[in-house]
């Protein structure tokens, strides 16, 4: 995944800039980067550091005096190193993307085949953000090489670029990732998540469309292209990635979230002494089944965040494991003789979950019963970085299937329906996987209720397989 940020303002921009791309760092875990633009020398300053096992702002609190001008774009990504400057018959340009685009190889070969060369490889490959450039500067301008950018890809991709005279902002030809446009007294600001401009005294202002082009300047908004009536959005941001106080399509994430627990709470009759979340995106789901069950809500399991913040950090996935296992503490005097439900975002491979559940009971819990705010997921994400490390086989649910069916494909969609037998056989499966009391999920309708969304607004692939645009 990750997470962008841009100014364009009549005063200098670095101070904005610095803090709004760090209210972004929940997003990504690789590198960091920033660039300006100053008028009066006509150029461009640029830093990227690795943040890997240290956070954005530990790494650019030095560079800040280096910056100048008015203008500027930043990211945190999962991925490349960016934001790239470009020099072309488009003018000098940088940019930055939050994108997963799956045929970068044969994307690739075609700008080699127009003798473009690559030079801002990304662990030895082509780096996703230089081929987006390469891609746009084979066109006319920036909106039909944009489309083309649109036209090519199989994923997603949104794009920040700041040029010589304001930010153009491309978002996702489906709308999957957001972009959205705050206003204060000196300019504006473009933002993954508006979150960030809460203490940067800036209002929203504009919800960019899918695929929809603007150009941004401190004096207003152009259209470069309208938006696609056509949308599918992540549900994901809802469920795990967004922060609480983020808004998607004017949408609020913890409300998305408390009304996925509220409408599980309101219809499970499970006998329990109270309810507990796993922090911290299960928080406000617990919340929510808290009101909707009218038992009481306790922190039977905190989150160390001093030190262990993010368990997605490290690159290997035993060291994930482990750091996920190490940031969760249990309060043992809560756990024990007690029948609790525990609320969570979603099981992937289930071994962490597992290895919590564990835990719980060595404290003394009486009973664990989990409750996901999500239906379990049967696919791997093509469109985001959600799971993006797992092949399909590694997710819980396909090992399930296979232990079942012998082929991990067969009847999936009886699996989908959760009033099928079938689906009843895998949920008994991965409980006793896990090694609960009871387990549930929430359905694609309580989804699509709580987001208040149409279904078929949001991208629901990893759970029942449909999409556009791939």
């Amino acid at each position: 995944m990750g997470g962008f940020f841009g100014v364009v303002s009549t005063k200098p921009c670095i101070a904005d800039l610095f803090y709004g791309v760090d209210y972004h760092s929940h997003l990504g875990t690789k590198r960091g980067g920033i660039v300006t633009y100053q008028q009066d020398a006509k150029l461009f300053r640029r830093s990227i550091h690795n943040i890997e096992n240290s956070y954005f702002r530990t790494k650019f609190g030095d560079d800040l005096g280096k910056f100048k001008g008015n203008s500027g774009i930043g990211v945190i990504s999962d991925t490349d190193a960016q934001p790239i400057v470009v020099n072309s018959h488009l003018g000098r340009f940088a940019i930055s993307t939050v994108a997963k685009i799956n045929n970068v190889k044969e994307l690739e070969q075609e700008c080699l085949d127009r003798n473009q060369q690559f030079t801002e490889l990304s662990s030895g490959s082509t780096n996703p953000t230089e081929l987006v450039a390469l891609m746009i500067t084979s066109k006319h301008d920036f909106t039909e090489g944009i489309q083309y950018v649109y036209s090519k890809i199989k994923g997603s991709c949104s794009i920040l670029i700041l040029t010589e005279d304001g930010i153009i902002a491309a978002r996702d030809f489906y709308g999957r990732t957001p972009i959205v446009i705050g206003k204060n007294e000196f300019g504006r600001a473009l933002s993954f998540d508006n979150h960030s401009f809460a203490n940067l005294d800036y209002q929203t202002e504009y919800y960019v469309g899918p695929g929809e082009i603007v150009k941004v300047t401190p004096d207003g908004i152009q259209q470069m292209l309208a938006p696609n009536k056509q949308m599918q959005i992540c549900s994901f941001l809802w469920i795990y990635y967004g922060y609480p106080s983020v808004n998607y399509e004017d949408i609020n994430v913890e409300s998305a979230r408390y009304g996925l627990g509220y409408a599980m709470g309101k219809t499970d009759d499970t006998e329990v002494d109270f309810v507990a979340p796993i922090p911290d995106s299960g928080i406000g789901m617990a919340i929510g089944y808290s009101n909707g069950k009218q038992i009481p809500y306790q922190r039977a399991i905190v989150k160390y965040t001093p030190t262990w913040s993010r368990s997605f950090m490290p690159v290997s996935q035993e060291m994930r494991e482990h750091v996920a296992k190490m940031k969760l503490l249990p309060n043992s005097d809560l756990l024990k003789g007690k029948r609790i439900v525990f609320c969570d975002d979603s099981i992937v491979r289930g071994t962490q979950l597992r290895d919590n559940i564990k835990m719980m009971y060595e404290c003394g819990a009486k009973e664990i019963h989990i409750r996901i705010s999500c239906p379990p997921l049967l696919y791997g994400c093509e469109f985001l970085n959600f799971s993006a490390s797992k092949t399909q086989m590694e997710l819980i649910t396909r090992r399930v299937i296979k232990e079942l069916e012998g082929d991990d494909s067969k009847n999936l969609e009886r699996y989908k329906d959760s009033t099928s037998k079938e689906y009843a056989n895998m949920v008994e499966v991965i409980r006793k996987h896990l090694g609960v009391d009871t387990l549930k999920f929430n359905t694609i309708e309580t989804i699509t209720k709580a987001i208040g969304l149409p279904k078929e607004r949001i991208c629901t692939h990893c759970f029942d397989g449909s999409s556009y645009g791939f």
